[in-house]
C-alpha cells in the first residue's frame, strides 16, 4: 500500500521544489523519503532542503527519519532572515 503525503514549500523551499505544494507517494515514508523524492526531479533543492525545518501536520521536527503516515501534511521551512 502506498502513502500519500502532502507537502507544502515555502519561501526559497518552494523555488527550490518548483511548486507551492505536491501530492507525493515517497518509497521510503519518512521525511528524508519525502525530499528524495522531490529531489529526483528537482535536484537544486538538495543544497536548500538540507538547511529547512519541517511541521508535521503542525508539528515541528527536524528528525529526517521522522515516520509519514497517509495523508499526513508536511511543511517544508527554509531559515528565515529577520526577527
Amino acid at each position: 500500500m502506498s502513502v500519500q503525503i502532502q507537502a507544502r514549500f515555502f519561501a526559497a523551499a518552494r523555488d527550490a521544489a518548483g511548486a507551492e505544494s505536491l501530492a507525493l507517494a515517497p518509497q521510503s515514508p519518512t521525511i528524508a523519503g519525502l525530499l528524495a523524492a522531490v529531489g529526483s526531479t528537482h535536484p537544486e533543492g538538495e543544497r536548500i532542503f538540507g538547511r529547512c525545518s519541517f511541521l508535521v501536520n503542525g508539528r515541528s521536527t527536524s528528525d529526517l527519519a521522522h515516520p509519514l503516515a497517509d495523508g499526513d501534511r508536511v511543511d517544508v521551512l527554509p531559515p528565515f532572515a529577520g526577527g
